[in-house]
């Protein structure tokens, strides 16, 4: 690795030293499709066929950039280097020699559009087609960091032509999800035309990456992530009791080396490899059942970041979390993060640690 270079983080633990938040300025809805359909709660399905394209209510839209800017000057106060994407206002139609779509979405969840690994920025294809240009308001910070030695790579960008899609994803979901198959191929939206990955479905453990098939990230985009990064990391498929995955980070979070926190609806046992590893059980979250969620359920409470392997962010009415997490030994850091769970993520979605204090290790 150079030494000269900003970008450095290997794991989701190691402390803290710069990070990117996202901004919830200019967000739009997405347009309906049934990519969409298959990945946001069914009570927010009439909100996006009747406001595809245009803006989020602007009192949760200010709520939501209070929170993020609230958020953003701890990281600071902690000495953390934050920086912000451009802004952009989503709502412009665009498209392709092959479709069109009247907006975008958001630049909020950095998460979602690029995976850190060591010195490496990798960024994702994303499956939504209003989420076809995610990437370009973080362009500047990319750039600025290449330019200071990191290295860059972009997935192929993906057609999302007819074929990128399964119409007939929910018809051929089972009655009940099978443990030893949960999210059988043929119930996902997307298919392997090409690959697809969003970043949020990949969690980092140092040399081992965890990544889940979902209706984001298709076996296509697995492998070629799994490719590029060579011998130097080991990407591992996982399958949780999930039939409608979308991102690891409200399903299985690591906390620090032999500790992880878990979505126990989702997770009835560990994968193989975390035999050894203590486990602790998200409670149930604190969120209101008739609060109003756009694009992810209740457990999004259990969204948390480390800033290093003993505090943790937390969003501040976790109060059941939050104890839990003080009774095994760590420090939690409340902060208010209400509405921007109604957006669709928490404080790991929020971020992208660009530098963490540490160097790669093998846990396994």
């Amino acid at each position: 690795m150079p030494e000269s270079s900003p970008v450095s983080s290997y794991n989701e633990w190691d402390p803290l030293e710069e990070v990117i938040v996202g901004v919830v300025d200019g967000a739009a809805v997405p347009p309906w499709h049934p990519a969409i359909e298959a990945t946001v709660p069914p009570e927010a399905w009439d909100f996006y066929r009747r406001n595809g394209g245009g803006p989020f209510p602007p009192d949760q839209v200010d709520a939501a950039r209070d929170e993020l800017d609230g958020f953003a000057a701890i990281l600071e106060a902690e000495g953390v280097t934050v920086r912000r994407p451009d802004p952009v206002d989503q709502s412009a139609a665009f498209g392709t020699a092959d479709w069109s779509s009247t907006g975008g979405s958001s630049h909020t969840f950095p998460r979602d559009i690029a995976l850190v690994a060591g010195d490496q920025i990798v960024e994702a294809t994303m499956g939504w087609r209003s989420y076809y240009f995610a990437t370009h308001p973080f362009r500047t910070i990319f750039k600025d960091y290449f330019r200071r030695g990191a290295r860059w790579v972009a997935a192929p960008k993906p057609q999302l032509t007819d074929a990128s899609y399964n119409p007939g994803y929910a018809a051929a979901k089972p009655a009940a999800p099978d443990p030893a198959n949960p999210f059988p191929p043929e119930t996902s939206v997307i298919t392997e035309f090409e690959p697809i990955v969003d970043a949020g479905d990949f969690m980092r453990f140092g040399r081992d990456i965890l990544v889940q098939r979902s209706h984001v990230t298709n076996h296509f985009g697995i492998d070629w992530v799994r490719r590029l990064l060579g011998d130097e990391f080991r990407v591992h498929e996982v399958a949780f009791l999930d039939d409608h995955p979308m991102h690891l980070n409200a399903t299985f979070v690591p906390l620090r080396p032999g500790r992880v926190l878990i979505n126990p609806e989702r997770v009835p046992e560990l994968p193989e490899m975390f035999a050894d590893w203590d486990v602790l059980v998200c409670p149930e979250p604190a969120i209101p059942a008739d609060q109003t969620m756009y694009f992810c359920s209740r457990w999004i409470a259990m969204n948390t970041l480390m800033l290093d392997q003993d505090r943790i962010f937390v969003e501040a009415q976790e109060t059941e979390l939050i104890r839990l997490l003080e009774k095994e030994g760590f420090t939690p850091i409340p902060v208010p993060f209400r509405t921007v769970n109604t957006f669709g993520g928490g404080f790991h979605c929020a971020t992208l640690d660009v530098r963490r204090r540490g160097s790669l290790e093998d846990y396994f």
